[in-house]
């Protein structure tokens, strides 16, 4: 079977790869029982550096709204270069609060 593949890289995710499950709609903006992706942990870590819970809830709930955000899409291609299992602490800053 193949390795499922992180919707937010469109690389492979190896058994031995930190990853994690992401809720589209965050839980605390009502998505508890919503639909979940399972992501490379450097990218969740990054989508969560990236935007607030009020912004995946209101414009950036699929993986295609993911993609298409500018920083998220820099993240993308430059995590691409790297190995399926490659993790370090989340590059760049974090967003401002």
């Amino acid at each position: 079977m193949p390795d499922p593949i992180c919707p937010l890289c469109l690389r492979p995710i190896p058994p031995q790869a930190p990853q994690s499950l992401h809720h589209l709609i965050p839980r605390l903006k009502g998505g508890k029982k919503g639909p979940t992706v399972l992501l490379h942990q450097i990218c969740h870590n990054e989508i969560h550096a990236t935007l607030t819970e009020a912004e995946l809830a209101r414009d950036h709930h699929t993986p295609e709204a993911l993609r298409s955000h500018p920083r998220l899409a820099r993240f993308a291609t430059w995590v691409a270069r790297r190995p399926p299992d490659f993790h370090s602490k989340t590059p760049g800053p974090r967003r401002h609060r």
